[in-house]
């Protein structure tokens, strides 16, 4: 994948043309990730930050306005936002291989972190600290809907969308009803949200060969369709999580937080892993740096029916990525186009919108629902939250301390 900057480039600023031309090496590129995934903490808004400061500013891979598109096309398109902008990086930089290098770099640490926490959560004595971690996933999950509804959702319209969404997902019980709220909100959008959208144009030119883009396109599609047919053709344990968690990584707009629903029904709604491991590996997801999607690790490691253990982690973690590759080296071409028209983008708003709705129904039921018992649960919440809101401590921290304060008090 390239960019064509031979073209006005005291409009793009520096790196000069010629060193957004030169190319580097699949090492390299690995070496620069894992760099990042041992030091991003904070979540997918955190990761642009860092992305920017490495990727922008330090390493001078690309300029500002090629970084603004690419951040624009992982944040429309369903999957990890975060590390589907690492992989489009990856890709500009050494290729195809190259987003898989970026990938692998940037998601191994705390996909590692979270396979050893789940082989040493039975050992560590006491039901308190896991308690600890599931009231602390009520604070993360918290700030995660403020925060989105101050950017997404804090208009009369797009209000109105993000409360209906929650509406829809408390009152109707269904797998389905999170697409139905996500197609709502685009048609929504489309409908109402017109007259706010506003086209943006693009520099960037990507030359990724047809086929690429036709094959992955192609593949994405193939996945999502035929997996759930061979689910019900087979019975087969291996099929099943390839089938829900590939799914998951497809049908979540908004990344990180956002996929916790989707989760929660495929993995605790079919028995396969507890509410409670469930929710105390999620609060244990917020400690490690790196993308919320290793979450999906932790679940493929402590999954009762095998696949389990490090196979059943790498099922499920190659599972929930993939889509979000094949989207993103699928659309990336098409995107330039596509960002320009203003009914796009209004389609894109609602979806934003009902996605905060999702993510506010998520924070009563699964979240609030499991974790919260007493009045001293609700207080440690609310300690954690504004830790994390008003003294913007680091996310990590925030959740040690929370199940160190959880083992405490189920000690006495």
């Amino acid at each position: 994948m390239d960019i064509d900057a031979t073209a006005e480039p005291e409009e793009l600023g520096s790196p000069t043309p010629t060193e957004l031309e030169r190319r580097g090496s699949v090492a390299e590129v690995f070496g620069v990730a894992l760099r990042l995934g041992l030091t991003s903490f904070g979540g997918p808004i955190a990761h642009l930050g860092y992305f920017r400061a490495e990727y922008v500013e330090r390493r001078r891979w690309l300029d500002e306005p090629t970084y603004a598109d690419l951040v624009a096309v992982s944040q429309s398109l369903p999957g990890p936002s975060s590390s589907m902008l690492g992989m489009s990086i990856g890709t500009l930089r050494a290729g195809l291989p190259g987003g898989i290098a970026a990938w692998l770099g940037f998601t191994l640490p705390s996909a590692i972190m979270l396979v050893l926490f789940a082989y040493g959560a039975d050992y560590m004595g006491s039901d308190g600290w896991l308690h600890g971690l599931k009231v602390v996933a009520v604070a993360v999950v918290a700030l995660a809907v403020w925060s989105m509804a101050r950017s997404l959702a804090f208009d009369r319209p797009r209000g109105t969308l993000a409360i209906a969404a929650a509406i829809l997902l408390l009152s109707w019980h269904h797998p389905g009803a999170q697409f139905v709220a996500i197609l709502g909100g685009g048609l929504a959008g489309w409908l109402l949200l017109r007259e706010q959208a506003e086209a943006t144009t693009s520099d960037v030119r990507i030359a990724l060969g047809r086929r690429t883009v036709i094959v992955c396109a192609a593949l994405f599609t193939v996945l999502l369709v035929g997996l759930p047919i061979a689910r019900r053709s087979v019975d087969n344990q291996a099929v099943n999580v390839a089938d829900g968690f590939y799914r998951s990584g497809a049908l979540v707009f908004g990344g990180g937080h956002v996929v916790l629903p989707l989760l929660d029904g495929e993995v605790v709604g079919h028995h396969w892993v507890s509410q409670d491991k469930f929710l105390a590996g999620y609060g244990a997801a917020q400690a490690v740096p790196g993308p919320l999607f290793t979450f999906s690790a932790y679940l493929g490691t402590v999954m009762e029916p095998e696949p389990n253990g490090v196979p059943g982690a790498a099922l499920a973690l190659v599972a929930i990525f993939l889509p979000g590759y094949l989207l993103m080296m699928g659309a990336l071409p098409l995107w330039q186009g596509a960002r320009s028209r203003v009914g796009v983008r209004a389609v894109m708003a609602g979806v934003n919108a009902a996605v905060v709705g999702i993510l506010l129904a998520a924070l009563y039921d699964p979240v609030a629902t499991s974790a919260i018992e007493k009045s001293s649960d609700f207080a440690l919440a609310l300690a954690a939250f504004a830790a994390l809101a008003v003294w913007k401590l680091p996310p990590w921290l925030v959740v040690i301390v929370a199940a160190a304060t959880g083992a405490l008090i189920g000690a006495l």
